[in-house]
């Protein structure tokens, strides 16, 4: 082959994102969010809602969820988050109470784990994983301003993790048997009281808001639901 067509294919290849050959075409699925928020759960504070848009980004004033008023079974949701300076919120799965939904769903964690603020947390904290019961694969979260993919497949009781093009966590729910220690025998952290094995695999979606003062920006949140 010719030098100067490998070498223009390789040039090419190089300015695709990492993500666009794994993360699906979710263009034409179904908005996680609508515009006006009418089919969302949306929190106030002093008569004002805490979650609104912004220049086509989801964002909250303060530390409260967004919830789909829906309750949703097997699907998959793809979107793309952005941190502020050590910002820690998550994607809220499977949740069946929201008045006490710390324990009653599943948490795909967001994290600004370059923040020095982070630095000696339990692994299970970092993005991409499961909070508090699965660390993720490999930490590949993007700095602080930047915008990072996630995808988050839910087939049952199997929850599969895709970010920024790389697969950071599997979890079988079925194998979480136990409220105090996960499969490889690590500690639980307390407040996730239920085992994972006893969550329904159908419930609320979530987006965490700005836990800790630290802001989270959403965009482009697209669902695709089982048929």
């Amino acid at each position: 082959m010719n030098k100067t067509i490998v070498l223009i294919a390789a040039l090419c290849l190089a300015v695709v994102p990492a993500w666009a050959a794994d993360h699906p075409d979710s263009s034409k699925w179904d908005d996680l969010f609508s515009k006006d928020l009418s089919d969302a759960i949306v929190p106030a504070d002093k008569g004002k809602p805490i979650w609104t848009w912004e220049n086509g980004e989801l964002t909250a004033s303060v530390d409260q969820a967004i919830w789909t008023k829906e309750q949703i079974g097997d699907c998959v949701i793809d979107l793309e988050f952005k941190c502020g300076p050590a910002a820690n919120s998550g994607v809220i799965v499977y949740t069946s109470d929201l008045k006490n939904w710390i324990p009653n769903s599943v948490e795909v964690q967001i994290l600004d784990d370059n923040d020095p603020k982070w630095a000696k947390v339990d692994k299970t904290w970092l993005c991409g994983g499961i909070f508090g019961h699965l660390a993720p694969a490999q930490q590949v979260v993007k700095k602080a301003g930047e915008w990072n993919r996630m995808t988050v497949t839910c087939k049952g009781p199997v929850i599969t993790v895709l970010l920024n093009g790389v697969e950071t966590a599997r979890m079988d729910m079925t194998k979480w048997t136990s409220a105090k220690k996960n499969p490889d025998g690590s500690a639980i952290p307390p407040w996730l009281s239920k085992p994972k094995a006893e969550i329904k695999t159908r419930g609320h979606i979530g987006l965490q808001g700005k836990h800790g003062g630290a802001p989270i920006y959403f965009r482009n949140m697209k669902i695709k639901k089982a048929e």
